[in-house]
């Protein structure tokens, strides 16, 4: 008989962020996998939950994910925990679920902390879409082709960015999105936890002046599409559109009624760039 593989999230940095099923799974299973076996070592001590460990690192995931899998097929139960929150969202843990699926093996998800809701939860911006992004792109020209196709989202962004990446990827943001509102959260439930409210310009200024440490999530308010558009914003919204499914004809219609912009002059442009 096959064992069960667990998703376990564990806390994002406070301790006491971790339910009493997540430590009843942990205390329960054969084995546990653990992105980094001596970082997750400080909270199994301070529990004092003693069980095999397997490093689940993700520089390794596919040969990881081959010995985990092998556990589970002799009859193993495993739990699957990363450095902080819920394994396989920006973290490894995506491959296993994967080939867990592919071999019939029982997956049992066991919720809690997640970085990017528990950053759009303190918000203030709409949650009731949202779109989550994980990292963006290491590489400056990737990363701003990216942001340039999020520049006429009207849901909320949530973003991760790695402390090395930070001012730059503020930097290029302020570039395509001018000063929109934003959040920026730092070492998130953790001694040093800051919150920062602003424009984007705002957060890169108090950026550069602060002591750039921990992991980063950035809350995004979305496009807000008072007032009227000009031409050149309404065509990308167009190509956009219709790089969605949608057809020529029925994005003009959509983006001319919802900016009050005369339908035959975009559909004449967006034909001309075509």
């Amino acid at each position: 008989m096959k064992g069960i593989l667990y998703i376990v999230a564990t806390p994002l940095g406070n301790l006491e962020d971790i339910t009493l099923r997540a430590l009843k799974v942990l205390k329960e299973v054969d084995v546990i996998a653990a992105e980094d076996t001596r970082h997750s070592l400080k909270l199994l001590n301070h529990y004092e939950i003693s069980k095999p460990l397997i490093s689940y690192w993700g520089g390794k995931e596919k040969t990881k994910a081959e010995e985990v899998l092998s556990r589970l097929k002799s009859g193993q139960s495993v739990a699957l925990i990363s450095d902080a929150g819920t394994p396989g969202i920006s973290d490894p843990g995506m491959v296993l679920v994967m080939k867990a699926i592919e071999n019939g093996v029982s997956i049992v998800p066991v919720p809690g902390p997640t970085a990017c809701i528990t950053a759009l939860s303190i918000s203030g911006f709409s949650t009731d879409e949202f779109l989550f992004m994980g990292f963006l792109p290491p590489k400056q020209s990737q990363r701003m082709k990216v942001l340039k196709e999020l520049s006429l989202e009207k849901r909320t962004l949530v973003l991760y960015e790695a402390p090395h990446r930070i001012l730059q990827s503020i930097a290029d943001m302020v570039e395509i999105f001018g000063k929109r509102r934003a959040v920026l959260v730092k070492e998130m439930t953790k001694l040093f936890e800051e919150i920062i409210r602003g424009d984007l310009l705002e957060i890169q200024e108090y950026l550069e002046q602060s002591k750039i440490t921990g992991e980063y999530v950035v809350v995004l308010e979305g496009r807000t599409g008072n007032g009227r558009l000009n031409i050149e914003d309404a065509l990308e919204e167009i190509r956009s559109l219709m790089k969605k499914g949608l057809s020529r004809k029925e994005a003009v219609k959509r983006i001319g009624e919802e900016y009050r912009i005369s339908k035959k002059e975009l559909y004449d442009k967006s034909l001309s760039e075509s």
